[in-house]
């Protein structure tokens, strides 16, 4: 009877198979995140960019990202976010107490 023990064991081509199924896997799913997944904005988009994180689309919270970074002083912030209140606010569409 001839049996592997005989012959010297499959030896180290046994470890080309997982690993050449980890390539294709691994592969897969970078072709899938080059292109279908690009496409549909997928989960990690929104971690990089602010404007991909939700809430982050307003004009008042654009202009809250604005103080909270520096770029416009306290007497800016709230002149602006008096008319924004006004334009995009609790008050807009006339249904809010006057």
């Amino acid at each position: 009877m001839n049996t592997l023990a005989h012959t010297g064991g499959p030896g180290p081509w046994v470890l080309l198979f997982p690993l050449f199924w980890a390539a294709v896997a691994i592969g897969i799913v970078t072709l899938l995140r080059r292109t279908v997944w690009r496409g549909r904005k997928g989960p990690w988009t929104a971690a990089r960019t602010p404007q991909g994180a939700p809430g982050l689309s307003s004009p008042i919270a654009l202009l809250g990202r604005r103080f909270a970074a520096g770029e416009i002083d306290e007497d800016e912030y709230w002149r602006r976010l008096s008319v924004l209140d006004e334009q995009f606010g609790r008050t807009a569409g006339g249904g809010g107490p006057v």
